[in-house]
C-alpha cells in the first residue's frame, strides 16, 4: 500500500495560505484519481483506492502542522504501510514559487510538519515532495508569511505546481520514487 500525505492546517482560516499547499494536492489528487476522503480516523481525514492493483491512502493530517507526525505515524501502523511506502508533500521557504523538489531523505530544515514527522518515523529517510513557497520579504515574521495567502501572480504559478505535485504522486504509483525524482527534479 502506498500512502501519500498532504501537511496542512485544518479550519477555514487556513484554508488558502502558504502552509497549506500540501492539502491543496491532496485535494486535487483526490478529485483526478476520484479517491474521496472520506474516512476520519487516526487523527486525519483520509480515503483509499486501488489503481492498477495498488492500493493507495490520500492523508491530510488533523492534527495542525507542528503534530503531522502523530496522524502519519498512526494511519502507517494500522495498514502496515512501510516508510518507503510514503510520499509527504509540504511547502518549503528554500525554493522559488512554481519550483517543487522531491527527495529521498534530509533534515526538517526548520519545518515543523517535517520535524514531526522525522520524530515519529524515526527516520529522515522517506519520500518527499517540497513546493516552493518564497522566503518573506522586507523583514515579515516567517510565522505570519507561512500562514499568509498567495499573491494573484503567485496563485497563478501555485496552480500549475499543483498539477506538477500530482502528476509525481501519479508517476510514483507506477514507477519507484527515484526515477519519478529523476524525470520531475530535471
Amino acid at each position: 500500500m502506498k500512502l501519500i500525505v498532504g501537511l496542512g492546517n485544518p479550519g477555514k482560516q487556513y484554508e488558502n495560505t502558504r502552509h497549506n499547499i500540501g492539502f491543496k494536492v491532496i485535494d486535487k489528487l483526490s478529485e483526478q484519481l476520484g479517491i474521496q476522503l472520506d474516512q476520519a480516523k487516526h487523527k486525519g481525514i483520509y480515503g483509499m483506492a486501488t489503481i492498477g492493483g495498488e492500493k493507495i491512502c490520500l492523508l491530510k493530517p488533523l492534527t495542525y502542522m507542528n503534530l503531522s507526525g502523530e496522524s502519519i505515524r498512526a494511519v502507517m501502523d494500522y495498514y502496515q504501510i512501510e516508510t518507503e511506502e510514503v510520499v509527504v508533500i509540504y511547502d518549503d521557504l528554500d525554493l522559488p514559487v512554481g519550483r517543487i523538489r522531491l527527495r529521498q531523505k534530509g533534515s526538517a530544515g526548520g519545518h515543523n510538519g517535517i520535524k514531526s514527522t522525522i520524530a515519529h518515523l524515526g527516520t529522515e529517510n522517506f519520500n518527499r515532495i517540497r513546493v516552493g513557497i518564497d522566503r518573506p520579504k522586507n523583514g515579515m515574521k516567517v510565522t505570519d508569511y507561512v500562514l499568509g495567502r498567495f499573491t494573484k501572480e503567485e496563485e497563478i504559478a501555485m496552480a500549475d505546481v499543483i498539477q506538477k505535485c500530482v502528476a509525481a504522486s501519479e508517476q510514483w504509483l507506477k514507477q519507484p520514487f527515484l526515477q519519478v525524482m529523476n524525470e520531475f527534479n530535471a
